[in-house]
């Protein structure tokens, strides 16, 4: 079982990310703080948990958390100010649209910028460590899930409901056809089916 937290403070928000990678659909980031005594033997990161397992926690730490919040960050942006700092913006993006003001932020990765002088830690795999950091990257993954599903409507040719945007060799096959949307990322360019991230 994950580790409750990180730190000892009463309001510690766990942050991540989904959609970094991708190559068309926002980034998005969650911010979660779980009560202390919060446990459950089935948070993990969310690439290792089904959709259907993922979709049963959201519900959980949805009513079960003591305050959450998700942020998107749109390709138009991303092309703008590159993924890095759009990472960046939807993570504070989320901490700032909590009720409750958290005095630790825990955060996935190696790379954060301070936000409003609340001390914080990053830490790597921490979405397979902590399980505040676990539910953000469960909702993070399935509120974007949900939005790729959604647009995928509007531009079905393109398997959003299955790839959710990333470089697979049928969306790439699908640019190649039809051409990139509004929903694609200009800044990443495609090379013989291959990804590769280029900032401006």
């Amino acid at each position: 079982m994950l580790k409750n937290s990180f730190s000892k403070s009463e309001f510690e928000a766990g942050i991540d990310e989904a959609g970094r990678g991708s190559i068309a659909g926002p980034v998005t980031a969650s911010a979660v703080i779980l009560p202390k005594d919060f446990n459950s033997k089935y948070l993990n990161d969310s690439k290792k948990l089904s959709e259907k397992k993922r979709l049963e926690l959201k519900t959980i730490i949805e009513n079960e958390s003591i305050d959450y919040a998700v942020f998107f960050v749109d390709s138009k942006v991303i092309d703008k100010i590159n993924i890095l700092n759009s990472t960046f913006k939807a993570m504070h993006g989320a901490i700032n649209n909590l009720k409750i003001q958290p005095n630790f932020i825990s955060v996935d990765g190696n790379k954060f910028i301070q936000y409003n002088h609340i001390p914080h830690e990053c830490i790597i795999k921490g979405d397979g460590k902590y399980q505040n950091i676990a539910a953000a990257s469960i909702l993070a993954k399935t509120y974007r899930d949900i939005y790729m599903k959604k647009i995928h409507f509007k531009f079905p040719e393109y398997g959003w409901d299955k790839n959710k945007g990333y470089g697979t060799k049928f969306h790439m096959d699908m640019i190649k056809e039809y051409g990139e949307t509004k929903f694609h990322r200009k800044t990443f360019k495609l090379k013989k089916l291959q990804l590769t991230i280029e900032y401006k």
